[in-house]
């Protein structure tokens, strides 16, 4: 092929791709008013409300902490949302306060946002009251304590309230929060 007709093929080439650009914009950028006024409103597309669905309120709870009745001296485990994502261990009652540790099995990152919840039971398996542990991830703490592996274990501490000291005798534990990253 001449270097002539290679110059004219290149440029007609290039002429194409310059018309089918010109055409594609010049398309899609109507100064129309009538098609500008036939596109969605974007306020209107996006729901951010949803009929029917009350926003949460108060503390997260677990319905099964009520008729859990763990024997006396033992701590038990309530369903929650979270339980494929965690192993609890070391769980006791002491002194009217029940500990344990969280480890997060479901990845390898930091805990951002923790809660255990815990039931407190009579002698008779009856509720008394419940209490609370909650973590949150102290970032500037978090990067000064460790570099590297994130961490996935957790020891949680929750007491009973006071009016209920004396009186417990088992406990039952589960976690409604857990976030990581």
């Amino acid at each position: 092929m001449t270097t002539k007709i290679r110059v004219t093929l290149v440029g007609a080439v290039l002429a194409a791709a310059v018309a089918v650009t010109w055409l594609a914009v010049g398309w899609s950028r109507s100064d129309d008013p009538a098609a500008a006024a036939a596109l969605p409103d974007p306020a209107t597309v996006a729901r951010t409300d949803l009929p029917g669905l009350a926003p949460a309120t108060g503390e997260p709870r677990l319905p099964g902490l009520a008729e859990a009745a763990p024997r006396p001296g033992t701590v038990g485990v309530v369903p929650g949302p979270f339980d494929d994502r965690f192993t609890l261990g070391r769980l006791q009652l002491q002194n009217g306060a029940v500990s344990g540790r969280l480890h997060v099995t479901s990845d390898v990152s930091d805990v951002l946002e923790l809660q255990v919840l815990a039931g407190f039971y009579d002698a008779r398996g009856e509720l008394l009251g419940t209490g609370r542990a909650t973590y949150h991830l102290d970032e500037a703490a978090a990067h000064a304590e460790h570099e590297g592996t994130p961490s996935e274990l957790e020891s949680f501490r929750v007491v009973a309230p006071s009016r209920y000291a004396g009186r417990v005798a088992s406990a039952a534990v589960g976690v409604p929060v857990l976030v990581n990253e």
